[in-house]
């Protein structure tokens, strides 16, 4: 088999090589993105040993914060903002965590863009102005039937 080609004649991209640093790479008409990779410093990636010391380091810390995250979806806390702050700790050394984050990065810019869209924007302040309705519906309803009583007020 070529190296040049798969065997099916198509010919391969050519393959460009960015240092994992952070450095920024920017194309044309391509917003400005990170390069994927370890951020660790220098010194610690020339190490084999310390660099898999530091990843394992990462890895944990980035855990524990997910993990904090995850508990506060149920507990009081903002559990979503400390998990993706988790999957930033991740993302400072690891390529997938970046993916991810890069992912949802252009996953949420693409959610407020419709947001701000006009005809999107009129059909959410129609629902909730639905939603309103009914719901005043509802607690009307429970007055005229009820009362004003607080349940703790009732007398059996």
């Amino acid at each position: 088999m070529n190296a040049e080609s798969d065997e099916r004649g198509k010919v391969a991209r050519p393959v460009t090589t960015t240092p994992a640093t952070g450095d920024v790479t920017e194309t044309e008409g391509v917003p400005a993105e990170p390069a994927l990779g370890s951020r660790a410093p220098e010194f610690i990636k020339a190490r084999r040993t310390l660099h898999m010391s530091w990843q394992v380091g990462v890895f944990v810390v980035g855990l524990a914060v997910v993990a904090a995250g995850v508990a506060m979806l149920v507990l009081p806390g903002p559990g979503w903002f400390v998990i993706f702050g988790g999957m930033a700790i991740w993302a400072t050394e690891f390529v997938w965590a970046q993916l991810v984050l890069r992912w949802t990065k252009r996953k949420v810019t693409e959610a407020a863009q419709r947001a701000i869209d006009p005809k999107v924007r009129r059909r959410n302040i129609i629902l909730t102005t639905i939603g309103l309705v009914i719901m005043a519906a509802l607690v009307g309803v429970y007055l005229w039937k009820y009362g004003a009583a607080m349940p703790w007020n009732i007398d059996k």
